[in-house]
């Protein structure tokens, strides 16, 4: 199963679009200060997977403490909650975070792969800024390898962008 991500917006417009779209596996995006209000507040309006992605907005202490309190709202990972080049941050937070750390701006291309093993839980491998099905066929196949989990999430594809995703969904743990 894919998940459907809401897009940063007000209360109102998320919770308006779950409910336009009853989906059994949320993406919500955040990097706000009222990010814990924000999933409280979605959660009373369906017992779906959540799925977050912070986009970069966060400390490691507040990754740390968010985790403790987004577990407990049903979420089953993070994804980027720091800037992509804070490896020290990355390591301290995939040391004491209750939830998986996905990375995201922090594995573009293929090198990058071995960069997030001990800094990650797993990679979100997007096919337009890795140059395509062959890189990131390569990128999944290194991930394993190195025991992380495995996504490929899209940007702006079109469906011809989307189909090649789909080729490579025996491949993954999530699809975005």
């Amino acid at each position: 199963l894919t998940d459907y991500t809401t897009g940063s917006a007000s209360i109102e417009k998320m919770v308006e679009k779950m409910q336009a779209l009853p989906w059994p596996i949320y993406k919500i995006k955040l990097g706000t200060k009222e990010d814990i209000a924000i999933v409280t507040e979605l959660r009373k309006h369906t017992n779906a997977i959540f799925r977050i992605d912070a986009n970069c907005g966060w400390g490691v202490e507040e990754t740390i403490n968010n985790a403790v309190a987004l577990k407990k709202l049903g979420v089953e990972f993070l994804e980027q909650p720091l800037k992509a080049d804070n490896w020290d941050g990355h390591k301290e937070v995939f040391k004491h975070s209750v939830l998986p750390i996905i990375a995201d701006e922090s594995c573009i291309i293929e090198e990058d792969v071995a960069k997030c093993h001990n800094h990650f839980h797993g990679v979100n491998v997007k096919l337009v800024k890795c140059g395509g099905l062959t890189p990131g066929r390569r990128m999944i196949q290194e991930a394993k390898k190195l025991g992380l989990k495995t996504m490929v999430g899209c940007m702006t594809e079109s469906t011809v962008g989307i189909s090649a995703i789909a080729q490579l969904l025996p491949q993954l743990d999530y699809v975005d």
